[in-house]
């Protein structure tokens, strides 16, 4: 909810008192992503730094939201904003897929996690029965 409602601040001061915003949702920063979760959200901190970049030389940005991932091939979201104006990644979470999975084999099912985006934190409160989840 606060990370909505940031956005949603950050909307009304750019169009009603001109700011200019870029609002960024990070999926996952780190030097490699490590199961396989991350490695549909994985931003390696290269390509989040050219994110950042992008906010702040772009004078004609106004509003917009891009998502920080990486060139990820497993990935869940589509940066069209954030391509369209010019956003390169240069690191693909492919690259460190047989770590990232030889650590997923290692940890225990979470069926509620796997589904959810909010991952392994959709788990730990998940009150509706494990049953229920859409798997």
């Amino acid at each position: 909810m606060s990370k909505a409602f940031g956005e949603a601040l950050g909307a009304l001061y750019a169009f009603k008192h001109g700011l200019r915003v870029t609002c960024i949702r990070i999926g996952n920063f780190g030097d490699a992503p490590v199961d396989r979760r991350r490695l549909s959200i994985w931003v390696s901190p290269q390509d989040l730094v050219q994110l950042i970049r992008i906010g702040l030389e772009h004078a004609e940005i106004r509003y917009e939201i891009f998502y920080g991932a990486s060139d990820n091939a497993r990935g869940w979201w589509d940066n069209a904003a954030a391509f369209r104006l010019g956003y390169r990644p240069h690191s693909r979470s492919e690259e460190h897929s047989a770590a990232a999975l030889a650590a997923d084999a290692k940890l225990p099912p979470d069926p509620v996690g796997d589904w959810y985006q909010g991952g392994p934190f959709c788990s730990e409160e998940f009150s509706d029965g494990v049953e229920r989840a859409p798997l």
